[in-house]
């Protein structure tokens, strides 16, 4: 009997131990949503987000289930159209009637969701690192803010590898305009003028690379090191990557650090023409801990041999756990009385170290930075302590003076300045 599976035994026997007294405390079973796209541009990353899910749920029912209940997993595909998901986000609350929502992947889909979440009152985990600029009282934010991923990769551009010019390359919506907003100011604060800074977006989806390649190939013709921030998103990442490849750029030539390209989007890849690149995240497959190991291994049992983790798998296993033990501590599963019981909640990652949930609903995370290996997997050749995730960037000049604190203060966005808050509109 493995470590994991021992762990799961005596939560199984404590759980049917309290069962019985605990099963008043919640309508029976207790269901969790799962909102992620299984179809569409975005289901390359999502769906592995579902099949995640399916397997915590699994994994606690194994353990005794949840105040005396089983857990019940009910998945919906909002098929990357971004009005769906608010939809389905609807139907979740309304007529399956979870008790919590997991899901989104893209800022704009979270976004959609979001004034859904805040009438009914619904509380959502979003797995994903994002642009920030937001705090919500519904919402639990388990993926990296910018000072958590974007803020640090920048960071080992100019200090570890001296890039002198910057092409920040994104898919068109929402993360990636207020991400490269952010790091354009940033950049100018670290002394990189503006016109050495090269910004283009492109569509979901988007194929051909050719022109806008030779374009940051042309950045660096007077002999500048150029560096590419990578907020594509979704399957564009292939032909990105394909015509680096064909324009004979290396990592050694024009490295590349992407926040949107983990081990799942590798997985599809021939890998040989891309190692080298970098990826910054906040967990990688090839962290060496026993938790880590443990969760490895059971996800390839369940999914088989090929199938990979990534990094907002352990936002989600993290969020899950989180959650779970905020209910138990409740008592309840009621929205109000878990949001307040998720405060201060630590729960071990699966990088050695342990996420602590903050009153801004961000996480304290470690930043990772990792060097694509031939066989998809990551080289990790950067990681830090803890770091707090700040809902409000310090390096745009109206969020610097923005304060996230839902456990003391009550508001989202608390002005510093003035001492007041603004309100976020809700309809509950």
């Amino acid at each position: 009997m493995t470590h994991f599976t021992k762990l799961l035994s005596g939560a199984a026997t404590l759980a049917l131990i309290s069962g019985a007294a605990s099963a008043q405390e919640a309508a029976c079973p207790i269901k969790v949503g799962v909102l992620h796209s299984l179809s569409g541009t975005m289901a390359i990353s999502e769906t592995t987000l579902k099949d995640t899910m399916l397997m915590l749920v699994e994994q606690q029912n194994t353990a005794g289930g949840l105040l005396g209940c089983e857990l019940e997993a009910v998945v919906v595909d909002p098929a990357s159209d971004w009005p769906l998901f608010a939809e389905k986000a609807r139907e979740l609350l309304t007529v399956n009637e979870v008790d919590v929502i997991f899901g989104s992947w893209t800022s704009v889909s979270r976004k959609s969701v979001l004034p859904v979440l805040e009438e009914l009152n619904g509380l959502m985990f979003y797995p994903v690192q994002y642009e920030g600029e937001e705090s919500s009282k519904n919402v639990f934010y388990t993926g990296a803010a910018p000072n958590q991923q974007a803020i640090p990769a920048v960071d080992y551009f100019l200090e570890e590898l001296g890039v002198e010019k910057f092409a920040l390359l994104g898919t068109d919506y929402v993360y990636p305009r207020t991400t490269n907003n952010i790091l354009e100011s940033y950049l100018q604060d670290k002394g990189i003028a503006e016109e050495d800074i090269f910004v283009n977006y492109t569509p979901f989806g988007h194929s051909d690379w050719s022109t806008i390649v030779s374009d940051v190939v042309e950045l660096g013709e007077d002999g500048s090191f150029v560096g590419v921030i990578s907020t594509i998103n979704g399957d564009a990442n292939i032909g990105f990557y394909k015509e680096l490849a064909a324009a004979g750029v290396s990592a050694d030539d024009i490295p590349v650090v992407a926040f949107s390209v983990g081990e799942e989007e590798l997985s599809g890849l021939d890998t040989s023409n891309l190692v080298g690149h970098l990826a910054a995240w906040n967990y990688f497959q090839s962290a060496e801990s026993e938790a880590n190991t443990e969760w490895v291994a059971a996800w390839k049992e369940r999914m088989g041999e090929e199938r990979v983790t990534n990094d907002p798998m352990e936002a989600h296993y993290i969020g899950f756990n989180m959650w779970v033990n905020a209910v138990e501590d409740a008592g309840t599963t009621d929205v109000d009385a878990v949001r307040d019981a998720m405060y201060g909640q630590e729960f071990p990652n699966l990088t050695g170290g342990t996420a602590v949930m903050l009153p801004n609903h961000h996480l304290a995370k470690p930043v990772l930075i990792g060097e694509i290996q031939a066989d998809g997997q990551f080289d990790i050749i950067s990681q830090t302590e803890e770091v707090p995730g700040d809902a409000w960037t310090d390096y745009l000049p109206e969020s610097a003076v923005l304060k996230s604190d839902w456990q003391e203060l009550g508001c989202g966005m608390y002005n510093t300045e003035t001492e007041t808050c603004v309100q976020i509109k809700s309809n509950y």
